[in-house]
């Protein structure tokens, strides 16, 4: 027992800590606010990930301490375990206080920083077609078995498929009830209520499927460039897992300051574009920003390292604490369950495992890693956008693919919009 630690913290000072949290919380002294919040999913997010991970099957096949940690705060919140206020609290430190855009701009922009000029260009360009796979492979899957279950083609597609390839919620399921109330003369409300246990379980299965690949690029090694997207015979090009040194203190400043600025820039651009009637996610800007500053050589060599190490310390330290917040804030338990039928099960897994199949299939053809492609290109596009992006890939151990997981939820997420203007007048 003396040999077991929790974040860097022996277990003896670790329960302590909990100790603390509770009493707090049992007592109604637990403070709100940023305090309150970081010190709950840190230490919380923590415990259930070491539980995820040494659990057996679990760990194995269904993404260990990740899935835990996501419906482990889903069940908090559902079953009242965790006090009102506490669970308030967490959600506002995600949502409004922008923890989730903190976490995925560092992500970014140090992925994209720390990859190699030519790989990023490659990859890019035969990116899309993987996207466009497993679309179509998904769709066309679902229609297949809907029909089988006594569904019609356009129904499966319209409430099953394309909410759960739309990128989530915010950019997805809510603008996609909007194209159904114009297209069908139904409130949206009531279109995005048939909408949400899609997208919902839809997540789930991608979490649990980011963990089965992970597993079997274990097994089949051939399949898997371990984290790298572009399939090479250069050795020179293949990316390791970024592995900064510690500089100094004002290393990690500037890694916050160059990816908190790279942000503000995909704000602005987002801003301004929508003046002209152009309304494309702040993300896609940021990538696009990040890349094309990548591309051109802009930033220098150590601010590049310094963004690197900024990123690796926010994935290694802080991802535990978002998946916990991502369950209690954006995972609805209610929703799961009551959509649990045998049938929509299935359904939903089809569409999932149809997004896997094609992404993966053209990923090959183009000369992309199968696995990685099935992981960005098809459960990316699956998932509930950028909180389903950081469980998904926190499953599969290859948080170094966000860049190209937030153009599947964003880009990918937009496509299925305009696909959903152009199929739903058809089907209804």
């Amino acid at each position: 027992m003396k040999n077991i630690k929790i974040m860097g913290l022996d277990l003896k000072w670790f329960i302590v800590i909990v100790l603390i949290i509770i009493l707090g919380c049992v007592f109604g002294a637990f403070p709100t606010g940023m305090v309150g919040a970081f010190l709950f999913l840190m230490v919380f997010g923590a415990l259930l990930n070491v539980l995820g991970n040494v659990t057996p099957i679990l760990n194995s096949f269904l993404g260990g301490g990740s899935i835990l940690c996501i419906f482990g705060g889903a069940a908090l919140v559902y079953w009242h375990i965790i006090p009102a206020e506490v669970a308030e609290n967490c959600t506002n430190f995600m949502k409004n206080a922008g923890f989730l855009d903190f976490y995925i701009a560092a992500l970014i922009t140090g992925s994209i920083l720390g990859m190699k000029r030519k790989t990023l260009v490659r990859a890019a360009i035969r990116y899309l077609p993987c996207i466009l796979g497993a679309v179509i492979c998904a769709l066309v899957l679902v229609s297949i078995f809907g029909y089988l279950f006594g569904m019609k083609a356009g129904e499966s597609i319209a409430y099953i498929g394309i909410p759960i390839m739309g990128g989530g919620m915010g950019a997805g399921a809510v603008p996609i009830a909007k194209v159904f109330e114009g297209a069908m003369g139904i409130p949206s409300e009531t279109i995005l209520s048939k909408l949400v246990p899609a997208v919902a379980l839809g997540n789930a299965f991608a979490i649990v499927c980011g963990g089965l690949l992970n597993r079997l690029g274990k097994s089949f090694p051939n399949l898997t460039g371990n984290g790298q997207l572009v399939i090479t015979k250069d050795k020179t090009e293949v990316e390791e897992k970024p592995k900064p040194v510690q500089k100094g203190i004002e290393n990690y400043a500037i890694g916050v300051v160059i990816s908190t600025a790279f942000f503000a820039f995909g704000s602005l651009v987002a801003a301004l574009v929508k003046k002209i009637g152009v309304d494309i996610h702040p993300y896609a800007w940021m990538i696009i920003s990040v890349a094309a500053a990548k591309i051109l050589n802009v930033i220098p060599e150590k601010y590049e390292k310094d963004t690197e190490l900024w990123y690796t310390f926010v994935s290694k330290n802080w991802t535990s604490a978002l998946m916990l917040g991502i369950g209690i804030a954006f995972t609805d338990m209610g929703q799961i369950l009551s959509a649990m039928t045998p049938e929509y099960l299935i359904l939903v897994a089809i569409v999932v495992i149809g997004a896997v199949v094609g992404s993966g299939v053209v990923g090959r053809l183009v000369g992309l890693y199968p696995i990685e492609a099935s992981i960005t290109a098809g459960l990316c596009m699956a998932n509930m956008g950028g909180t389903g992006d950081v469980a998904v890939l926190m499953a599969a151990n290859r948080m170094e693919l966000m860049p190209f997981a937030q153009i599947s939820s964003r880009l990918g997420g937009a496509l299925i919009i305009l696909l959903a203007s152009a199929l739903v007048p058809m089907f209804f």
